[in-house]
């Protein structure tokens, strides 16, 4: 059984609880069936890892400034890039398989940006865990914890799905052929236009009422 922290970072990555929402400590208890002392230490870690924060008396969940934004993306680049330069060189043939596979069951949910965006994180982690480098998917996973602090997945964004997926393929071929650079150029280029899809849609949704 996971413990209040897995679980608590779980329900935030699921959008149960999405950035500005409360976090309350006998509410968390009782959703996850525990006690309200490991909830409470499981909100305290949360908070020394920047993943809540205080307002007021109460805790609620992060929201990442456009600062930090550009910061976790600057640091996922680089990590993801190493993960696939690692995976090219010793991805097994099954772990090559289970990537084009999900990149195959994928189209089939072009219209589904939830699905999408939870098998989007499944594909990532593949491709962490075929670098074969523990240290360096423990590193990941406390950056894709972060990503979660993201009120909206880039796959939400219209017409962003097929391209992601279109970029997926291009990372797994990359991994098939054993093509060290050509998986980091890839897996940089998809990390790239993420980040630029969701700034313009940040952008887009700033901009107020015009003034003519």
């Amino acid at each position: 059984m996971k413990d209040a922290y897995s679980l608590i970072v779980d329900a935030i990555d699921e959008g149960l609880y999405a950035p500005g929402d409360r976090l309350v400590e006998s509410e968390l208890a009782e959703r996850f069936g525990v006690s309200r002392t490991p909830v409470r230490e499981a909100l305290q870690r949360l908070e020394t890892q920047s993943m809540v924060k205080r307002d007021g008396r109460s805790l609620i969940v992060a929201t990442l400034d456009h600062n930090q934004l550009a910061e976790l993306y600057t640091v996922r680049a680089e990590l993801e890039a190493l993960a696939a330069r690692l995976a090219a060189r010793h991805a097994t043939p099954e772990e090559l398989r289970v990537l084009q596979s999900m990149v195959d069951d994928d189209l089939q949910s072009l219209d589904d940006p939830e699905t999408l965006a939870r098998s989007n994180r499944r594909f990532h982690h593949q491709i962490h865990l075929a670098s074969h480098n523990r240290y360096l998917v423990q590193q990941l996973d406390v950056v894709h914890r972060n990503m979660a602090l993201m009120a909206r997945s880039s796959l939400a964004i219209e017409g962003r799905p097929k391209v992601a997926l279109a970029e997926h393929q291009a990372i797994v071929e990359a991994l098939q052929s054993g093509d060290a650079a050509a998986a980091e150029t890839a897996l940089r280029a998809h990390i790239s236009k993420a980040f630029e899809t969701r700034l313009r849609e940040d952008a887009r949704r700033d901009i107020g009422p015009s003034c003519d």
